[in-house]
């Protein structure tokens, strides 16, 4: 029986600053001979294995921010501008974790002016009608593209640990359905991409207006009903809420676009573990090693990687 086809998107930026996170604090940086610090390119490396073996994907592309401003920055100044520029430790590796993508053989994706979001959300919708697709993310905002064929894996602590949902999974849990996950967002703003929603509004009022009332003009429509606290916060911030509704979705309309041949995975190749032995790479090492013997790849002792 041949393979069911799958499209693994994996969300780089966000793999990539996790990994570097996870061991900046310790000073872990893993510098390698060339005197390059390699610990987030090899720590997303990993998560990008570990999610192959889960997914065991036919097609994968691996999509970037571009570190240039996009339109929601010209929405909003105040867009992510609470976010300090990333540590010198981590500059080279930006590039460093795209050429290992190159060497995998799978299309980096990125286009100025959009986020990797909105890379993803177009892909994964062009895509659904045609091939199953997962997408691998720390980023909870990818929830809103679950769908009938579009699943999501959120890292957990630690490699290799997910929170995974569908579409019936995600509805189940927070009540809501992944297109009004957008409408809590707007509600409940962003404190990490730094627009405030509705001040006095968390989470779980959020979710509970929107279960109520089904969408943010259905909630201006009856302001009436809601207690005098609630409709004052609302009426207040009404100019943020339109605009925090603007930033919180995700544009499905970006100008990206791949050709399946591309993103055709087949397994690890040797251009890939001869740059991870090039760059000294010891904790990718491994996860190469257990994936070409699962495929049964390795036949002999002193194998080239």
């Amino acid at each position: 029986m041949s393979q069911q086809p799958q499209l693994l998107l994996v969300d780089g930026m966000a793999l990539l600053f996790r990994a570097f996170y996870a061991t900046a604090p310790t000073g872990q940086f893993m510098f390698n001979d060339q005197g390059t610090p390699t610990n987030g390119v090899q720590g997303f490396l990993r998560h990008l294995l570990l999610a192959i073996q889960k997914r065991k994907p036919t097609h994968i592309a691996v999509c970037w921010d571009m570190g240039s401003k996009t339109f929601r920055h010209q929405l909003f100044d105040g867009y992510k501008a609470n976010r300090a520029a990333p540590p010198v430790e981590m500059v080279p590796q930006f590039d460093l974790a795209k050429e290992m993508i190159d060497a995998f053989g799978v299309p980096n994706i990125g286009v100025d002016g959009y986020e990797a979001d909105d890379c993803i959300g177009t892909l994964a919708k062009k895509a659904q009608d045609e091939i199953k697709v997962s997408i691998v993310t720390g980023d909870r905002d990818l929830l809103q593209l679950l769908d009938s064929h579009i699943s999501v894996d959120l890292l957990q602590k630690g490699y290799g640990n997910y929170r995974s949902f569908n579409e019936q999974l995600f509805c189940d849990h927070y009540g809501v359905t992944p297109q009004q996950f957008i409408e809590v967002k707007a509600l409940m703003g962003d404190s990490s991409d730094g627009y405030p929603g509705v001040r006095g509004i968390g989470e779980k009022t959020a979710i509970k207006l929107i279960n109520q009332f089904g969408s943010i003009d259905a909630i201006l429509e009856h302001i009436d009903l809601l207690p005098n606290g609630q409709r004052k916060k609302i009426s207040t911030d009404l100019s943020m809420l339109h605009l925090s509704r603007q930033l919180a979705e995700i544009n499905c309309d970006a100008p990206v676009a791949l050709d399946f041949k591309d993103a055709s995975y087949t397994g690890i190749t040797d251009s890939f573990a001869e740059k991870v032995n090039h760059l000294g790479m010891r904790l990718v090492n491994y996860e190469i090693v257990q994936q070409r013997w699962n495929k049964n790849e390795i036949h002999v002792a002193g194998d080239s990687i």
